[in-house]
């Protein structure tokens, strides 16, 4: 647990008291600091207090005494409307920050690693931390992957935090500039919390703020939004910038063309042409055309690190993959059953439809922008749709005619109506693929639960299992 040294003695209020917030608030109390502790969830704060958190109602404080707020990453700012408890911090002058700003105040001689995209962060930051951690530099990843930032060991100048960082984190984060700051891509996502898009944007892009050479901007080149940010960051020229691309060549950036990773970073110093790296191919944890796009970030990154190509190669290939992002749990008579509940959006989910065929498509939850639009272009590998949660009745009517539906409600109901439809019409082959293409908070505490609960499903289920521990992932 991080020593928070600069809020030793000072009395802090720590509002929104889960995962992250808790370890912030204990953070803070090991390190000395007078912490008011509070959550709207009664249950939430009695569990803190269990766990030694002191409580303190913090609509009813003296605001005026405070020196900070720490809020969760969940608690609105400024969309739809303040949280009335941003607002009385604010109305005092209290600054509003997260758990990471206290990670990058108290562990300032480290260097940052900042990831950041609509899909597709948490594999790349796994990846990378994955790469950093085998070739022997001291590395702590943490952030929105799950891992509180404020739990992770103390690094010294030898070390490198490497940090997922949603939109919301970036918006609570002020003083990090990122030695090597990554953006994989944009598509609309989490709109009310910025007032729509090009709010979601400015909070993206700031993931680069105040970065000067030798600091590194490594950024996705797929998709129009980012590739209008790498153009405007190639003109000011403030930092050394990176494209990378899942699709095809890219000069002086790193790219993966048929399947093989490139690395073309000389061409702006004429060191040469492009050299290839890495048959992705080989590696199975990471299928489909976005991962390739977080396979060249990361080698962007690594490199920039200072990490030599043959041991990012060699990392790339050992990388074990994450679980709830096109997890392979079971092959069952001949059926393969693949966990991608973290595809929370259409974009997430299209890119898990495009690397499988014969699919038996569990979809739906909470919708999100957009709904399933994104997969439509997909729907040619869907066998049949089995629809759950809220969106079950809105996604049926925007497949109907394009694909068969059953509104199966729940997930066990879908997972047993999958199975059998698989068995029936394909057998070997077919692909019984959980990705939701919503959040789960319907059904669900969020989309760990919901892809633990995918798995004990398929778990239970009877049949002959093939040893999958050699397989890794599987394509169309």
């Amino acid at each position: 647990m991080i020593d928070i040294f600069p809020f030793a003695g000072l009395p802090v209020a720590v509002f929104g008291l889960g995962h992250s917030g808790l370890t912030a608030a204990q953070a803070l109390q090991t390190s000395g600091a007078e912490v008011h502790g509070w959550d709207d969830n009664e249950k939430v704060r009695a569990d803190a207090e269990a766990a030694g958190v002191a409580m303190d109602n913090l609509y009813d404080m003296d605001w005026a005494e405070m020196t900070a707020l720490i809020v969760s990453p969940g608690i609105p700012l400024d969309f739809p409307a303040p949280h009335p408890i941003v607002t009385l911090a604010r109305a005092a002058g209290v600054e509003v920050i997260g758990d990471i700003e206290l990670l990058a105040r108290s562990m300032r001689n480290a260097a940052y690693v900042g990831i950041t995209g609509t899909n597709g962060k948490s594999t790349t930051t796994a990846l990378i931390g994955h790469i950093l951690s085998v070739s022997g530099r001291p590395t702590e990843i943490g952030g929105n992957i799950g891992t509180p930032a404020l739990s992770l060991a103390a690094l010294d100048e030898d070390g490198i935090y490497v940090l997922e960082m949603s939109s919301y984190q970036l918006d609570l984060t002020r003083s990090i500039t990122f030695d090597i700051a990554v953006l994989l891509n944009i598509s609309a996502d989490h709109l009310d919390r910025h007032g729509g898009m090009d709010g979601y944007i400015a909070a993206k892009k700031t993931i680069f703020r105040r970065q000067t050479r030798p600091r590194t901007a490594v950024i996705g080149v797929d998709d129009e939004i980012t590739r209008t940010i790498y153009k405007e960051l190639k003109a000011a020229g403030d930092q050394v910038i990176i494209p990378v691309s899942g699709l095809g060549p890219v000069t002086g950036g790193v790219y993966v063309d048929g399947g093989i990773l490139y690395d073309d970073t000389g061409a702006d110093t004429n060191h040469g042409d492009p050299v290839a790296i890495l048959d992705l191919d080989d590696v199975t944890s990471l299928p489909g055309v976005h991962n390739a796009q977080n396979a060249a970030a990361a080698y962007a990154v690594a490199k920039s690190a200072g990490t030599q190509p043959a041991a990012i190669m060699a990392s790339i290939k050992s990388f074990p993959g994450l679980a709830h992002r096109q997890e392979l749990l079971a092959i069952i008579d001949g059926v393969a059953y693949i966990n991608d509940s973290k595809a929370t959006n259409g974009v997430a989910a299209s890119r898990a439809l495009a690397c499988y065929g014969n699919v038996y498509w569990i979809a739906g939850g909470r919708a999100k922008e957009g709904g399933i639009e994104a997969v439509m272009p997909y729907l040619d590998r869907v066998r049949h749709a089995y629809l759950i949660g809220e969106t079950a009745n809105d996604f049926a009517a925007t497949l109907d005619g394009r694909v068969p539906c059953m509104l199966s409600g729940e997930l066990s109901s879908a997972v047993g109506q999958a199975r059998e439809t698989a068995l029936d019409e394909i057998g070997d082959g077919a692909v019984v693929l959980l990705s939701p293409a919503c959040a789960s908070f319907d059904q669900f505490a969020n989309f760990e639960c919901r892809g633990d609960a995918f798995r004990a499903l398929v778990e239970a289920l009877p049949g002959v299992r093939e040893d999958i521990s050699q397989i890794g992932g599987i394509s169309a």
